[in-house]
């Protein structure tokens, strides 16, 4: 369990480097301070995993430091039942002359094990990194996935209570980062803590149980991952936004009365939304692997010279499994007068697996280059739910949607040929 409670953080920043030396001496400001935290609160028990997003400058890496101990807060408290350890800017803690070997002994005594401890494990932490020879070789000459595999491994096996994990992750191949979240998932089975830092959305929607949007410092929203996330890219479209009217980051209720943040600058207005089967009914459930039809309606409340819509499907955690529009299709679209409606009918088939199902609606104007507009208009999330239940003469899988595999298999092949 990890308690952090009003937690600030301040830095100094000087021109040149003799500013700080004249401000010693005249006894006069030369620098400016810059607020990397301001009074951050949250609290992360056993066996849960935290979400920390925001854009870069936000604060992420700062409350990393802070908690690993790297940095000392100036306000604030920090509470740890055990200890903190963590796969945070690769080489800190390694000393670039020392071979892999060498490194876990001496990383190792950072993180709070004893000589005894590291030897009793030195075999398993080199075994996790799969380095083979290269753990006798200085780790100058590693490459940063290397470099990360021993990181993480030296990390994990310290025994720590909350893990922290930063973007570090990211430099690994694929294969090692599957190998990672996978013990990092084990770790949290086990009821250890989990603080996840991420620019991968959908990484922190499927392992995090909540989240924290960080901005210039200041949690400016806390809850869901899927809403926060949903709120975090409203603040990229706010920046993104060319248009003369304010991009609003809203939350609003949907059927369920569960807040979700919606993106809109007033200037058009979802009329309605209806999900239909081929015969045109409109339906709440559906056999997967069959065709369905969404139909909605969009009004302009001002003139439009270059709409586009799209469509968003997403699973229960939030996830996408389907994303497009209009420009990205190609669709041929038609300008719009204040006052105008748009009916956008959308047909396809729908192989997923069982499970719930969202929908959200995107409308934009002025498309350009690949899949960006100058004008944000309105994205509204979440706003029906399809149940999909199996369908019976298909196929048994599990995963998102049938791929519909075809095999063949070959008999009586001689094994002497």
């Amino acid at each position: 369990m990890i308690k952090v409670s009003g937690v600030s953080k301040k830095f100094k920043l000087y021109h040149t480097p003799t500013d700080r030396l004249k401000e010693k001496i005249l006894r006069k400001k030369y620098h400016r301070e810059i607020t990397a935290l301001e009074n951050i609160s949250f609290e992360v028990k056993e066996g849960q995993t935290l979400g920390i997003v925001g854009q870069n400058g936000a604060g992420k890496s700062t409350i990393l430091k802070v908690l690993s101990g790297v940095m000392l807060p100036d306000d604030g408290l920090i509470e740890v039942d055990g200890k903190i350890t963590g796969l945070l800017e690769l080489g800190t803690g390694f000393d670039q002359e020392l071979t892999g070997i060498e490194n876990i002994f001496m990383n190792g005594t950072f993180l709070g094990m004893d000589k005894n401890e590291i030897e009793r494990k030195k075999d398993d932490i080199i075994d996790f990194t799969e380095l083979g020879d290269f753990i006798y070789d200085p780790i100058k000459t590693y490459s940063s996935g290397m470099l990360m595999r021993l990181a993480f491994s030296i990390a994990m096996h310290a025994e720590p209570k909350c893990f922290l994990v930063d973007e570090a992750l990211s430099v690994g191949d694929a294969y090692f980062q599957q190998k990672c979240m996978r013990k990092i998932l084990e770790f949290k089975n086990n009821g250890g803590s989990i603080i996840f830092v991420s620019h991968d959305m959908n990484a922190v929607k499927t392992i995090c149980d909540s989240a924290i949007l960080l901005d210039h410092g200041h949690i400016i929203s806390s809850g869901d991952p899927k809403d926060i996330i949903d709120y975090y890219h409203g603040m990229i479209l706010q920046k993104a936004h060319m248009g003369d009217a304010e991009v609003i980051v809203n939350e609003v209720k949907d059927r369920t009365d569960h807040k979700t943040p919606n993106v809109s600058t007033g200037e058009v207005e979802l009329l309605s939304f209806k999900v239909l089967n081929s015969k045109d009914e409109e339906i709440l459930h559906i056999e997967s692997e069959q065709v369905i039809k969404v139909i909605y309606q969009v009004k302009a409340l001002k003139e439009l010279s270059d709409p586009h819509f799209g469509l968003h499907v997403r699973n229960n955690l939030g996830v996408s499994v389907f994303e497009t529009n209009t420009y990205c299709i190609g669709a041929k679209t038609f300008s719009l007068k204040k006052g105008q409606i748009a009916e956008l009918k959308w047909e396809f088939f729908f192989p997923l697996s069982a499970g719930d199902y969202s929908f959200s609606v995107g409308v934009a104007n002025k498309g350009y280059g690949r899949d960006a507009f100058e004008e944000y208009l309105l994205m509204a999330h979440d706003i029906e739910v399809l149940k999909v239940i199996p369908n019976s003469s298909s196929i048994i899988y599990t995963g998102v949607f049938n791929m519909k595999p075809k095999v063949t298999i070959q008999e009586g092949i001689d094994s002497s040929c």
